[in-house]
């Protein structure tokens, strides 16, 4: 099963798309609502799928991507970061380019699928 963690400031997001992707056949591990908890969640329950909100408010989404690609613990060639946003990705789309994330959904196009399709195109 894949694991995944949630990191997003709002609770109700959280919630929504941890039954939304929980019956999708994800293992949603654990939550975080800042950059700060996510770094120690990672460490502790190694998720496979990082669905990661752009917009925390202690971090930068794109800096937080970075470093959970390369600091936490575990293989990072395992490891996914999904950016996410309510934004379309044109807003973002310079630093989407120079990102370490493995891609960016938008939050009304969030779904298992869209993770799945993001992980297929990875490994292609």
């Amino acid at each position: 099963m894949r694991t995944l963690l949630i990191v997003d400031d709002s609770a109700a997001f959280r919630r929504q798309i941890r039954t939304l992707l929980t019956g999708e056949g994800f293992d949603v591990v654990g939550e975080a609502a800042t950059g700060a908890t996510a770094l120690v969640a990672c460490r502790e329950l190694r998720p496979h799928v990082i669905l990661l909100d752009i917009g925390l408010p202690d971090v930068d989404g794109f800096d937080l991507a970075d470093q959970l690609m390369h600091e936490t613990t575990g293989d990072p060639e395992e490891r996914v970061v999904v950016l996410t946003s309510s934004r379309e990705a044109t807003t973002y789309r310079a630093r989407l380019q120079r990102t370490a994330a493995t891609g960016f959904i938008p939050k009304d196009e969030l779904s298992g699928q869209a993770i799945d399709a993001l992980l297929a195109a990875r490994s292609a």
